[in-house]
């Protein structure tokens, strides 16, 4: 599991301009800002990044200003996963054309009747296309969002053809019960959760990390979560206050946080939320962060 993604690592928020691009200047700072609060690593253009409403030049483009801001390559994943295969090798190759190696790979999403071969079809197809030993995939299961899953036999199976290529899974099912699928039929991949709350528990279960969105907000929660069950009863309050739609959510959150507006902007089909729906939650967010601050 040396390759794979470990640790803490950010599914980085999308801010965007007031033409709709995206805001490098902005960005920049908040790849410093998780850098600086406890991430091992950052993951743009994610499920949280927004990443299916982005093409693959303002996703390179993204990369390349946290790069020269800093950020190590070894330190940034890409999501590249695409519904046409050749798409998802192509950004591949870009990213690792920028020194990346981590590519966090959604399967071809779309159509939802295909077969677990076909999946594991279309993974070899990615991995042979992109033709570089040092490719580190992470395959992302997210089957509630894609509607397309991320079979744990699969990625067994996936281990034992190519080796430390087929590198790692991100879980965000929320479901413990998928996890240690992951655990029993690829055990020498690394196993990362999506969901907070199950950060400490996953790492007893021999699980490496997490990639998640709320550190965006409260890394120092997440952070404790490392630490061991103290953390556990702050972050499952913190996640109980988020409501829905998640993302426009979140980014009225951090507009409250950090006093910049720009940060409630998303691209359609989301929707802004209300300024005072992120002041509430950031408040209250405050009153569950504060015990710890004092401790």
């Amino acid at each position: 599991m040396t390759d794979c993604i470990r640790g803490l690592w950010s599914a980085m928020t999308t801010p965007l301009d007031a033409d709709g691009g995206v805001d490098h200047a902005l960005l920049a700072r908040h790849g410093k800002f998780l850098i600086d609060n406890g991430c091992d690593g950052l993951v743009p253009f994610g499920t949280t990044g927004e990443g299916t409403s982005f093409s693959a030049k303002e996703k390179l483009d993204a990369v390349e200003t946290l790069l020269k801001s800093g950020v190590p390559a070894s330190r940034i994943a890409l999501g590249t996963g695409c519904p046409a295969i050749p798409d998802s090798i192509s950004t591949t190759r870009d990213m690792m054309g920028l020194g990346l190696v981590h590519a966090m790979i959604l399967p071809p999403y779309y159509y939802r009747d295909v077969t677990e071969q076909g999946i594991e079809d279309a993974f070899a197809a990615i991995i042979d296309g992109v033709g570089s030993d040092r490719l580190r995939v992470c395959a992302y299961h997210i089957p509630q969002i894609s509607g397309v899953p991320t079979p744990a036999p699969v990625l067994g199976r996936l281990r034992r053809r190519f080796g430390a290529i087929m590198a790692g899974v991100k879980d965000s099912t929320g479901d413990w019960n998928s996890f240690l699928a992951f655990r029993e039929h690829a055990p020498e991949i690394g196993a990362l959760v999506g969901a907070e709350v199950l950060i400490d528990r996953a790492l007893k279960a021999g699980g490496v990390g997490t990639i998640c969105g709320m550190v965006n907000i409260v890394p120092d929660l997440v952070r404790a979560m490392f630490d061991g069950e103290a953390g556990t009863a702050a972050m499952t309050a913190a996640c109980g206050l988020i409501e829905q739609p998640f993302l426009p959510v979140i980014k009225s959150i951090l507009a409250a946080q950090t006093g910049e507006a720009a940060w409630r902007a998303v691209r359609p089909p989301f929707r802004q939320v209300d300024a005072g729906v992120g002041v509430r939650i950031a408040r209250a967010m405050d009153a569950i962060r504060q015990p710890r601050a004092a401790e």
